[in-house]
């Protein structure tokens, strides 16, 4: 068993070589919603149709401006009759539905031909959906956003995800013990903002589970220090596949 993870994007928001970071588990459950969502899944021949669950980690642009083009695949062009359900920070439906209105009116309608469920993340909190169990966590990006990492457990596998934080107390036991642990690294230096540097990540390595992999994405431009890639950590790379199994052998899919 393992998980399958295909890299939709894997740049922050200001990234000059990668598109906008988002990743599929497993087929049917994404991680974030960046606006080049739909083309990308495309090119990389996932079934937009087959996704059952979407977890938004935060209200920023890159991380949930392709809902809209989404929604309009499953209204126009490809018709879906199973559940969808979008898990996100408080406010999550009404996001959503006014940003589709704002887009593409007429879209997010009741006679849509599919349920379409939204869940509040809370802190510590979670719950089952399209048959796995998640958990949220509540990290640290920016004051007066309410951002989340979450922990999926998946059949081949546990999956954590730290969205777009600092380095904060939510981290480790969001990952510990996880298969494979998703973490944002958006700059190469000690000063990446609102977010981790390689010095966090090296200090994560440290304090979670050595058989947890790691794998970065939300990254700027440039190649990784040498000493994270020593280090066991891997690189994502857009359009790139990766599958991570339990105890955390990972191998590249082209």
């Amino acid at each position: 068993m393992a998980i399958d993870l295909a890299f939709v994007g894997t740049g922050n928001a200001f990234a000059p070589t990668r598109y906008w970071s988002s990743f599929l588990a497993d087929g049917r459950y994404l991680f974030d919603a960046p606006p080049q969502l739909l083309t990308h899944l495309k090119r990389m021949q996932a079934d937009p149709g087959a996704i059952d669950a979407i977890f938004i980690s935060h209200y920023h642009g890159d991380h949930y401006l392709g809902l809209p083009f989404l929604l309009l695949e499953y209204a126009e062009l490809a018709p879906r009759s199973r559940d969808l359900t979008v898990i996100g920070p408080p406010g999550i439906a009404k996001r959503a539905q006014s940003l589709t209105d704002l887009a593409f009116p007429n879209v997010f309608r009741k006679d849509r031909g599919y349920p379409l469920h939204f869940v509040e993340a809370k802190d510590g909190k979670g719950g089952e959906v399209a048959d796995v169990r998640y958990i949220a966590r509540k990290v640290k990006h920016v004051d007066g956003l309410e951002c989340f990492g979450y922990r999926v457990d998946l059949p081949g596998g546990t999956l954590a995800y730290s969205g777009d934080t600092v380095m904060c107390d939510a981290l480790v036991p969001l990952a510990d013990g996880a298969d494979v642990f998703v973490v944002e690294c958006s700059c190469w230096g000690d000063n990446c903002g609102p977010h981790l540097t390689p010095r966090d990540i090296m200090a994560l390595r440290e304090r979670i589970s050595a058989h947890t992999t790691f794998v970065l994405t939300h990254m700027g431009a440039g190649e990784a220090p040498r000493e994270l890639t020593e280090a066991g950590i891997l690189v994502a790379e857009d359009l790139r596949r990766l599958r991570v199994g339990r105890g955390g052998a990972a191998s590249t899919v082209a």
